[in-house]
């Protein structure tokens, strides 16, 4: 999951159309369909912490091991994934496998994982109460309103005891399947990109590490309970157009970003609010 403002639908349009009309820049001819390799590697990307990363790789791995990287930063969780399906860029590195399975069956696209990086702890924050506990009956909890996201934050909340889920309750799981709610909590729902936001408005939010970060949150300090990072499917992860795997720049980049040099980057920035997934 980094600066929060929200994009505005125009903003959004004229980026997508600006990598539209500058695809042939990304090292693919999806005129012919055949694939040129020679130029740089592309990659859409969150600011924080993916770009970051992705920066430390390119400023201090990249040269060494003969790899062209550029980084395109995006505020959202869908043009990434639209971008990287229509070629207009190479791959990106902003999400986690249930995402993009909802993601793919939702909008067609044919979007696959190469290597996963890290875990970015999903967490419950507030300015009002110091433990989920303090939490009053009927308050107020900001959730990302994406299928995913949301399902995500239900289950962290009843993993923790505020909430029960109905039996089968699973990855779009949603207020209406909430069994038991013995604060009678209250949900709002907003883009992801926002909770951060909301903490001013809400009794409290859950919000993804990613966004956190960007605004000066720490989780592994901050939160009033943290997503465990055992067993847990929200790996985030380089993905690419099925087809694109053996680009060889891709696997430059996904054993690059794999490398004990980018784990003790991610140990020593992020002190356990972002968690190396190798």
């Amino acid at each position: 999951m980094r600066n929060t403002a929200k994009l505005t639908t125009a903003v959004l349009a004229a980026g997508a159309l600006t990598f539209g009309l500058t695809a042939c820049g990304s090292g693919k001819d999806s005129a012919s369909g055949s694939s040129d390799y020679s130029g740089p590697l592309v990659v859409a990307a969150s600011p924080t912490p993916h770009a970051e990363i992705l920066n430390y790789v390119k400023d201090h791995l990249a040269k060494k091991a003969g790899l062209d990287l550029e980084v395109k930063e995006f505020q959202d969780y869908i043009v990434p994934n639209t971008a990287t399906e229509d070629g207009s860029v190479d791959a990106n590195y902003f999400q986690n496998q249930p995402y993009l399975d909802d993601f793919n069956k939702k909008r067609g696209t044919h979007i696959v994982p190469v290597v996963t990086v890290h875990l970015e702890p999903l967490g419950l924050y507030s300015h009002k109460v110091k433990s989920a506990d303090a939490l009053k009956s009927g308050a107020t909890v900001a959730v990302p309103n994406d299928a995913v996201n949301e399902a995500r934050a239900l289950k962290l909340l009843a993993a923790n005891g505020l909430i029960t889920l109905k039996d089968g309750a699973g990855s779009e799981a949603t207020p209406q399947d909430i069994a038991r709610n013995p604060k009678n909590l209250q949900f709002k729902e907003v883009e992801a990109a926002q909770t951060a936001r909301s903490l001013d408005d809400v009794d409290a939010a859950v919000i993804n590490g990613n966004y956190a970060i960007s605004a000066g949150i720490k989780p592994a300090k901050d939160a009033l309970v943290l997503e465990s990072a055992k067993n847990s499917p929200y790996g985030n992860f380089l993905a690419v157009k099925k087809g694109n795997e053996k680009d060889p720049r891709v696997k430059k980049l996904a054993k690059l970003l794999t490398s004990p040099e980018v784990k003790k980057f991610i140990e020593d920035k992020y002190q356990g609010s972002v968690i190396p997934s190798f």
